[in-house]
């Protein structure tokens, strides 16, 4: 990263000390230097309709005039309680009850003891267990840590994490991990059939549920599964009495074109459980959410009636005004419709300049995957044309992703996505805001391209 370095306070996230953001409207982010970036992840997946959209920033001051926090075990708010019936009214019957939550680790927390609450009050105690899978991210706790599998997120903390509760089998990686002479339903196959093994080794009556992320995000790099795998896994689930719990942090809400993910990449297969949080506020506010299905709702109602969780911001009613403003614009915009027609034209780009034949980066475009306003850009060098590249012990991806930063996008760069062990593969990730124009689309597809095309012949030798 080539900012010149300046005095921080902070003990940042990266290696580099990150500019400094000074305003932002739409999908642009001005900086500090003057520079104007356009972004084209969302800072995370979150920031959905841009920034500084005139109908939430009122929303946002009109509730700081009338009540900007009560404590949750002691009141309710309007916001809040707005919000919750927008989450379940619009989810087709799935979901019955809303519980909110900071952000998406908080909401996954959440989850863990909800999922153990539900077994614990409806008698069935000896239900200890979580399953989820390799190669996934749940959050950035120490439960969500162990709840998820991915090494080099683990690494520092693998001494302290609970291998003792949480489980795991194969990802849903396709791509990478189908074996050549298997049809996808066989894939899928094998992986159900993995999936009732775990449950019969750990004692089929001692597991809480099953885990996923609808599309996996911050771990392999916009990874969905294949058609009939969600399917398949809630059928092991339903056999054993076990839960079947989706994370949607950073797929749901409207991201992939859908409000839900599962409605479009998950089979149409409701879950028991769900995390929600980036798109939910998309960036107005810190706020999760955990949704909750009538088999869980009715399993509390029989014994305590209540949730026993919750932190101090939960229901914070700036968060809810925020977040139900959010939702309003998205529904008012009509902007899943419009994140899925950019996000057919963004492959499109993307296909055309990265895979084409006149492409200097064709050979080494494993994959462009995706839907709505999620995309990854799955990069690989185990080809005879990688020969002629040196990288000097580089990552490709952060190289793009600070070439691009340095010419004015702000895109995500992943490493180590690609093997179990966390040390091969290189992804780039994509999610615009869903009301980005197609000459926008256009102007990400260009700057990715030349960050793309720069870096490689920066390193051709």
């Amino acid at each position: 990263m080539a900012h010149t370095p300046r005095p921080t306070a902070i003990l940042h996230r990266t290696p580099w000390i990150p500019p400094i953001a000074v305003s932002a409207e739409g999908s642009y982010i001005e900086l500090e230097s003057g520079q104007k970036l356009l972004d084209a992840i969302g800072g995370a997946a979150v920031t959905c309709i841009g920034s500084a959209h005139p109908v939430v920033n009122k929303a946002l001051k009109d509730q700081i005039d009338r009540v900007s926090y009560v404590y949750n075990m002691q009141l309710s708010n309007e916001p809040a309680e707005e919000l919750a019936a927008l989450l379940t009214s619009s989810s087709n019957g799935a979901f019955e009850s809303v519980g909110f939550a900071s952000g998406g680790s908080e909401a996954m927390e959440g989850v863990i003891k909800l999922a153990r609450q539900y077994f614990h009050e409806t008698g069935q105690l000896q239900r200890t267990n979580f399953i989820a899978r390799q190669l996934s991210f749940h959050g950035n706790t120490v439960a969500t840590l162990s709840l998820a599998y991915h090494p080099a997120r683990r690494a520092p903390y693998a001494a302290i994490m609970d291998d003792e509760h949480f489980h795991h089998v194969s990802p849903a990686y396709a791509k990478r991990f189908k074996r050549p002479e298997e049809s996808e339903a066989d894939y899928v196959e094998r992986l159900r059939a993995e999936l009732e093994a775990k449950f019969v080794e750990l004692g089929p009556d001692t597991v809480i549920g099953f885990v996923a992320e609808t599309v996996v995000g911050a771990s392999t790099g916009v990874v969905p599964a294949p058609k009939g795998y969600f399917k398949a896994m809630k059928s092991v689930c339903e056999k054993y009495g076990a839960l079947f719990i989706l994370d949607e942090v950073m797929s749901g809400m409207g991201r992939m074109g859908t409000l839900h993910a599962w409605e479009s990449f998950g089979d149409g297969v409701a879950p028991d459980i769900q995390a929600v949080a980036k798109g939910l506020g998309g960036g107005y506010a810190s706020i999760g959410a955990v949704l909750m299905s009538k088999r869980i709702i009715d399993g509390l109602r029989g014994a305590s009636g209540l949730w026993k969780h919750g932190h101090t911001y939960q229901g914070n009613p700036l968060s809810c005004a925020a977040a139900l403003a959010v939702q309003k614009v998205i529904i008012s915009e009509n902007l899943l419709e419009n994140c899925r027609i950019q996000g057919a034209y963004l492959e499109k780009l993307l296909t055309a300049r990265l895979q084409g034949p006149n492409s200097p980066s064709a050979p080494f475009t494993f994959d462009i995957r995706g839907g709505g306003g999620f995309w990854g850009i799955e990069f690989d060098f185990d080809c005879p044309e990688a020969a002629s590249l040196d990288f000097k012990g580089q990552k490709f991806a952060m190289l793009v992703q600070a070439h691009a930063l340095e010419h004015g996008l702000v895109i995500m760069a992943m490493t180590g996505i690609a093997n179990l062990e966390g040390t091969k593969g290189d992804v780039i990730l994509l999610a615009p805001a869903y009301n980005i124009t197609a000459e926008q689309t256009e102007k990400i597809v260009e700057m990715f391209g030349n960050s793309v095309d720069a870096v490689l012949h920066a390193h051709n030798i």
